[in-house]
């Protein structure tokens, strides 16, 4: 039986791990090649209109801006990438955090892809895996990296905590 504390912390170290993996990659691809990434206000900002019944939008970018929508979506950021962590760990068990290795992290970095594609993007108005954006392959493109890069960063946070629970 898996013990629950254990899932949550792993969870929260895995995760955030992971999130902050991801988004050095996203500072990195910025400053060498201006590449542009989700603002996350964005995520704050249609959070926010949930308060309102409204869960989606012709376009976030039009839509009002929130109080606080930037903090809100830093924090709905961590917290997806610590549910994400939570699912692998839930699949794989607690003994995966103990050994792990890569081909779970891949699969789980990969397959959430499929949150931005057929979630977040048509919510936002971007159509379904940015169909309406003006060049819908680099988007994908652009989400099926960075979830990759999210799914090597659940390897690599988990193997330092392996490393420290040794």
């Amino acid at each position: 039986m898996m013990n629950i504390t254990e899932l949550i912390i792993f969870s929260l170290i895995i995760g955030s791990g992971a999130t902050i993996i991801m988004d050095i990659f996203a500072v990195i691809n910025k400053r060498l090649f201006n590449v542009q990434s989700l603002d996350y206000a964005l995520l704050g900002r249609w959070i926010g209109h949930f308060q309102h019944g409204k869960f989606s939008h012709q376009t976030i970018l039009q839509a009002a801006p929130i109080k606080g929508e930037r903090a809100i979506g830093w924090i709905a950021h961590y917290l997806i990438g610590i549910s994400f962590a939570f699912l692998l760990l839930l699949i794989w068990g607690i003994q995966w955090a103990y050994h792990p290795t890569f081909g779970p992290a891949i699969i789980i970095g990969i397959v959430t892809t499929a949150a931005p594609w057929f979630l977040m993007q048509p919510a936002f108005g971007f159509g379904i895996a940015a169909s309406k954006t003006p060049n819908p392959t680099l988007a994908r493109t652009r989400s099926l990296k960075t979830h990759t890069v999210y799914g090597i960063g659940l390897y690599l946070a988990a193997l330092l905590l392996s490393i420290l629970l040794k």
